[in-house]
């Protein structure tokens, strides 16, 4: 069950409306739309029931609940003054970036503010002296790469949605993506940021240019937080000189083992490429029905490919490519593919990066999820998740960041078949639970949300969940930012959390967990 604000519960089936809307929500108190509109526009406040449909859900689109308003502010200052008229009429805030989480970050609550910050995308000073770039976050991730790029820079993390989600929602999230291996997450390339509280306070942390300033580092608190400590409204980021070389190479592997083998191998021998991605059969399949790239034309008898870049000086990156290359070969490739021109490159790296929506053209529906394993154990967690799949009558694809094992397991089902979206549900679930068995995380990149949250005391002791939840408190007092997230049984500050709890109409049947 989710814990509302109020004190009410909210079990996870509840937010689930399969072709049904979900329940409508409380209307606004008096006089706050006409206050929000004096500070944003009338025309960027949204109180239409049928206009706040769109701002239902994130890209987890089996969790649904309707916000009573949606404000959409273009600066600091308007952000403040939302905050403050949303903690007068006692309505949480729930911020909002592209909508494209995977873990309903983004879900509203009952009576909540959905803060939409899809116009705040102003690029708002480069620096390129200290390396060094300030923007909104309603900017697109690649935008900024794409701003750069004359210069010859860039800005390092790449989600696979990088093309439409947003600077915000990344730090939200601490979001990853392919390069992350060598480069890190988006908390390594954040320097500072703005943000708004709860209360309406600018509040600016980080140095910009400082690397390491005295004191605790609440940047570093704030980067994944999940929306949950208040609204950020700008972002120093850090930006890089593009490599002078990079080398792509596909290998392809008769499965999963030896792939795995060839991730560890490369690792262990001290090389630490830009990326390996892995990919299984199912995924492959996918990928070449998307895409046209003829990799099972090529290798009939593929089970496995992994896909990996080498960047960095020509000389050190020709030497690594190398032994890279050596490596695969010896950890049993059937052949390792390297692209003839840049054109190539770029399909190979689309059938990668397209794998999440190509699954569309394998099964009517599916569940993306995202766990951490140690990368020594990829071979045999992906054999678990086979034996599971099975047992459950279901196909799982598997496409995922090998090099710091990040998996991204998609459960394929049909939401017709009765019982067949529960199945699917189970078994995601159970994946996690495989990852923290092996020494893991229940989440990589996409966060906890409301999704996960009840994994948390799975992965957590009680001390440590009270410990998170008093950094919460310490910017939040009331709980009003990003309420029912994160934490599997959320409570008013100065309660103790602990793990979830069955209420009485779960154990009675007339609701579940989901």
């Amino acid at each position: 069950m989710l814990a509302l604000a109020s004190g009410e519960l909210m079990s996870h089936s509840s937010l689930r409306a399969p072709g049904s809307d979900p329940p409508p929500s409380p209307p606004p108190p008096a006089g706050v739309v006409a206050r929000m509109a004096a500070i944003v526009g009338a025309a960027n406040v949204i109180s239409d029931a049928a206009d706040l449909r769109t701002y239902e859900c994130d890209a987890l689109t089996s969790f649904r609940a309707r916000p009573t308003l949606v404000v959409l502010p273009a600066s600091t200052d308007e952000v403040v003054g939302v905050m403050k008229v949303a903690r007068d009429a006692g309505m949480p805030v729930v911020p909002r970036g592209a909508g494209t989480g995977l873990s309903g970050g983004a879900l509203p609550t009952p009576g909540s503010l959905v803060l939409a910050l899809s116009r705040m995308t102003k690029i708002l000073e480069v620096d390129f002296d200290n390396g060094l770039m300030r923007v909104q976050p309603g900017v697109i991730n690649l935008d900024v790469s794409r701003h750069l790029g004359p210069a010859g820079y860039y800005y390092a993390p790449d989600p696979s949605s990088q093309s439409v989600c947003t600077i915000g929602g990344n730090v939200a999230e601490n979001s990853g993506g392919a390069h992350c291996l060598k480069y890190g997450f988006t908390v390594n390339h954040v320097r500072g940021a703005r943000l708004v509280t709860a209360d309406g306070d600018v509040v600016d942390l980080g140095e910009g240019g400082v690397l390491d300033s005295p004191g605790y580092d609440l940047l570093g608190v704030l980067v994944g937080s999940e929306g949950t400590l208040g609204v950020v409204t700008e972002v120093v980021l850090r930006i890089l000189r593009r490599p002078e070389a990079t080398r792509t190479f596909l290998a392809a592997f008769p499965s999963t083992d030896e792939a795995g083998r060839c991730v560890s191998e490369i690792i262990g021998s001290g090389i630490v490429p830009a990326a390996i991605e892995m990919m299984d059969r199912l995924a492959i399949e996918a990928a070449v029905k998307a895409v046209g790239v003829d990799w099972l034309e090529r290798w009939p008898d593929i089970g496995a490919a992994l896909l990996i870049d080498v960047d960095g000086p020509r000389a050190e990156v020709e030497h690594t490519a190398r032994e890279a290359l050596a490596i695969a070969a010896r950890a049993g490739a059937i052949e390792v593919r390297v692209p003839d021109d840049e054109d190539e490159r770029q399909r190979m790296w689309k059938g990668r990066k397209s794998a999440f929506a190509a699954m569309g053209r394998l099964a009517p529906n599916y569940i993306v999820q995202d766990g951490v394993i140690p990368r020594t154990e990829i071979a045999r967690v992906l054999a678990e998740i086979e034996q599971l799949a099975g047992a459950a009558g279901l196909r799982v694809a598997n496409v995922f960041h090998a090099g710091d094992g990040n998996l991204h397991p998609l459960v394929l089902y049909d939401a017709r078949v009765p019982g067949q979206e529960r199945k699917a549900e189970d078994l995601a679930a159970e994946i996690l639970r495989i990852c923290l068995r092996y020494g893991g995380s229940i989440t990589g990149e996409h966060g906890v949300g409301a999704d996960k949250a009840p994994y948390m005391a799975e992965m957590f002791g009680e001390d440590d969940l009270e410990t998170m939840a008093r950094v919460r408190c310490a910017f939040d007092p009331d709980t009003m930012c990003n309420p029912n997230k994160v934490f599997p049984t959320p409570r008013l500050c100065g309660d103790r959390p602990g793990p979830y709890r069955t209420h009485a109409t779960e154990r009675d049947g007339r609701a579940d967990r989901g």
